[in-house]
């Protein structure tokens, strides 16, 4: 895991409302990060096995119901976007003048987060993080109402920095286009390893060996991207020689109908897709 912060050294209470992979995953990394158990509880009527476990190791407080635990300073939400306004209908308990609600559920607006603060002027963060968080490095970005003050900013970002890198926007109709980018990104880039795996195989390689290099390279060059100090297209230069092998490959990837033009379609439908999801 990343060497975050998470809550260390703030004496603020926080409500996980749902413990799944992604509750989960920000769960360990808080507790990894020394948040004190204490200012935590989870709220979720059935954690998966592994996750109740965890619960049970660091005396973390679990409840079924939002009755149970009153008032606290941040309630995060990591429930699926098909429960969530199930869910929110029964968070009014969790909610105080001061409360700050954060949501990771894909297609829900701030809009819609307000349910729980039933007339209370409402403190609301909207969060889009992707599923490397299970390894500490996923990218969260967030936006904000008017609401949430500057130092509630920074402790969410404490809290997110648990499970890796955090970005901001100010305008709430670009979540979407983040959700394109880098909240599905990740399958783009395990299909990356698919396919070049198979073509791997295609060329006469044994399947396992063609997996593993491309799993290996695909891993590899990602790390060398964001360990370097140089942007992607210095790196791929880099790698280009001049009538080279690489360059004879490039120039089918970078054909008018190659991989630029198919990601532009395939991030402006997921893009399009989050839209409808939100209404």
């Amino acid at each position: 895991m990343s060497g975050h912060s998470g809550l260390a050294g703030e004496a603020i209470t926080l409500c996980l409302v749902g413990a799944g992979n992604m509750g989960g995953a920000m769960l360990r990394g808080w507790l990894e990060a020394g948040t004190d158990p204490a200012l935590i509880t989870v709220l979720d009527p059935s954690p998966p096995p592994a996750m109740s476990d965890m619960l049970k190791s660091y005396s973390v407080r679990h409840v079924t119901e939002a009755a149970h635990v009153g008032v606290v300073d941040f309630v995060l939400v990591a429930v699926k976007p098909q429960i969530i306004a199930a869910v929110l209908k029964d968070l009014g308990p969790l909610i105080g003048s001061e409360t700050v609600l954060a949501s990771v559920a894909a297609g829900t607006l701030i809009a819609q987060l307000e349910v729980p603060f039933a007339g209370k002027a409402s403190r609301i963060i909207r969060v889009m993080p992707n599923t490397p968080a299970l390894i500490g490095q996923a990218i969260s970005v967030c936006v904000a109402n008017e609401g949430v003050t500057q130092q509630q900013r920074k402790t969410v970002i404490g809290l997110l920095e648990a499970i890796g890198d955090v970005a901001w926007v100010e305008d709430e109709a670009l979540i979407d286009a983040v959700t394109g980018v880098s909240g599905s990104g990740p399958a783009y880039v395990f299909y990356l390893a698919e396919a070049l795996a198979a073509a791997g195989e295609a060329a006469g390689l044994p399947a396992a060996l063609a997996s593993q290099l491309a799993v290996a390279t695909v891993a590899g060059a990602g790390n060398l991207l964001k360990q370097s100090d140089e942007d992607a297209a210095t790196l791929r230069s880099n790698v280009t020689s001049p009538n080279g092998t690489t360059q004879a490959a490039l120039e089918v990837l970078m054909a008018d109908d190659g991989l630029g033009p198919l990601m532009k379609e395939a991030v402006a439908a997921a893009t399009n897709r989050s839209k409808e999801l939100a209404g």
